[in-house]
């Protein structure tokens, strides 16, 4: 059993290493020695070469910090034999999306820009996972600066691969984390969700994925993309693991004016109590489709996969017969317009988040001989960002530029505004709707192959249309797996609710576990671990 210890569920992992039944130390070797089994080649930001072998493995980790793991295993190990407390996620392996800080390791946000770049301090989520006992096995890829919804944007390639089929993609920008997880490399992962960067890669990769309330979690020490709208949230196996992940990294943060001074609910109380009595709302603008047509730039409509239709509808039919008030036709009219607004204000956010980088201060610097500072920049950041970034870098600049921001910036700030409203509106307790909750698909579609669309900046945005939402809102969003389509490939559904009501949404998403707790699909193992 030793050699599957990584794949327990974190609850368990925890339950087991404070109670002295199972070693931390023995859980991360498991997990080392997983990772070793699944990972392949080391992605690098050396010129990339893409080989047949590269589509068999996972590449999730841009960096793996076996001695400090070790370090903090064995402290944990040393904490339980003198009888005290080693916290609540003790000896739980842990991936960070290499967009957060962590002191002493490479802190690279997935961009040559910042390869050589070693944080002096730790961004505040990432403290708290390992303040509660948690052991940090490494830093898992993702799009540079989260640009991007495939994980395809990296400077470090090989690209990251689906662990139920890597030849396509993990999602993005949490990619890594959500292949670390899936792939047994973790039991709980730390990512970010901008546009739905946490749900849906959870949901391309079967596992569960908590965006939470804007500013439920501190954003300090998180590098930014869109301040606005950046949500740092768990990625796991389960929902009991993301409730209890939350209890360690939710909470007010004197470091983070934006994080929000409310007090912290123990997110594991409601979580056995069912969805009786609760009303779960269904709306049409989830289930079909507007988009601009890329070659003729018509407004488009289209239905989301059957298969992934029917699974919205198995869950609300389930909740009703466990209890639960479905209500059909919940108006979400702005829904459509969530991806042209944030087109435009991520854009405007992150090329102002992204003036810090100019090779004086940190990270690389262009080494060649300037005539002057201005050349320094260009030459610079002309080798140190990527592509997806200078397209954000030139499209912010233009929509904020003085003759256009009236007609652009401002207008999709008041088209945020709107799908804000549509969503105060149906969570209203006084309202005509009354939710307290929206079930939704979380992608239009399952993962796509790599390469598939890479390259099409509309197209790969509007694999966020579902989610995407919730981030203009800035309500909290829960990503469950559901099933498998007809190629194998994992379904995620969404279940959105009010502002700070996470312990509600675990709670539902919970609830779908137990109902479906025997059914064959949960029996099904990625393709990557299948040959293990």
């Amino acid at each position: 059993m030793s050699e599957h210890l990584c794949d327990l569920p974190a609850c368990v992992i925890a339950r087991e290493v404070r109670n002295g039944a199972l070693s931390a130390v023995d859980v991360l070797e498991s997990t080392l020695a997983r990772i070793d089994a699944v990972e392949g080649k080391s992605p690098s930001s050396a010129r990339y070469e893409p080989e047949p072998e590269d589509l068999e493995k996972i590449h999730a980790f841009i960096t793996i910090t076996r001695d400090r793991a070790r370090s903090q295993a064995e402290a944990v190990d040393r904490t339980v034999e003198k009888g005290e407390d080693p916290g609540l996620l003790a000896g739980v392996p842990v991936a960070i999306k290499d967009i957060f800080c962590v002191q002493g390791t490479p802190s690279t946000a997935g961009s040559r820009i910042l390869e050589p770049f070693v944080s002096p301090y730790s961004a505040t989520p990432a403290e708290r996972l390992e303040q509660a006992g948690a052991v940090t096995v490494g830093k898992v890829n993702l799009d540079e600066f989260t640009f991007g919804s495939s994980n395809e944007s990296s400077a470090f390639l090989p690209p990251v691969g689906n662990p139920w089929n890597p030849a396509y993609v993990p999602g993005g920008s949490s990619g890594g984390s959500a292949a670390a997880v899936a792939a047994g490399e973790a039991a709980i992962s730390l990512g970010t969700d901008t546009a739905g960067s946490i749900r849906q890669p959870a949901a391309f990769c079967g596992v569960v994925g908590l965006k939470p309330t804007y500013g439920r979690v501190s954003r300090y020490g998180l590098i930014a993309f869109a301040s606005s709208l950046d949500c740092p949230g768990p990625v796991t196996r389960n929902v009991t693991d993301a409730a209890l992940a939350m209890n360690v990294i939710a909470g007010p943060d004197t470091h983070d004016s934006t994080a929000a001074n409310i007090l912290v609910a123990d997110y594991t109380v409601r979580l056995e109590r069912g969805v009786k009595g609760l009303r779960i709302g269904l709306s049409p603008d989830y289930f079909q489709l507007k988009y601009p047509d890329p070659d003729s730039g018509e407004l488009r409509e289209q239905s989301i996969t059957k298969e992934i239709a029917d699974c919205v509808y198995r869950a609300a039919a389930l909740f009703s017969d466990a209890g639960a008030e479905i209500v059909e036709d919940i108006p979400m009219p702005n829904t459509h317009y969530g991806i042209p607004a944030y087109f435009v204000i991520s854009r405007v956010e992150a090329a102002s988040n992204l003036h810090r980088y100019d090779g004086v201060k940190y990270g690389y610097r262009y080494s060649g001989e300037v005539s002057d500072l201005r050349q320094s920049y260009r030459e610079t950041r002309a080798r140190g960002f990527g592509r997806q970034v200078k397209l954000r870098i030139l499209m912010g600049m233009y929509v904020s530029a003085e003759q256009y921001e009236k007609g652009y910036y401002e207008r999709a700030l008041r088209v945020r505004t709107l799908i804000r409203q549509d969503f105060e509106k149906v969570f209203d307790p006084d309202g005509k709707h009354k939710l307290d909750c929206l079930l939704a698909a979380t992608t239009p579609t399952t993962a796509f192959k790599i390469g598939a669309i890479y390259g099409d900046s509309v197209l790969m945005q509007y694999a966020d249309l579902l989610t995407v939402p919730a981030n203009h809102a800035g309500v909290p969003g829960l990503s469950i797996p559901v099933g498998l389509d007809r190629q194998g490939l994992p379904i995620g559904i969404q279940i959105l609710g009010p502002d700070f009501s996470e312990e509600r949404l675990l709670q539902i998403g919970r609830a779908f576990e137990i109902l479906t707790e025997s059914e064959s699909w949960r029996e099904v193992k990625p393709q990557v671990m299948a040959k293990l």
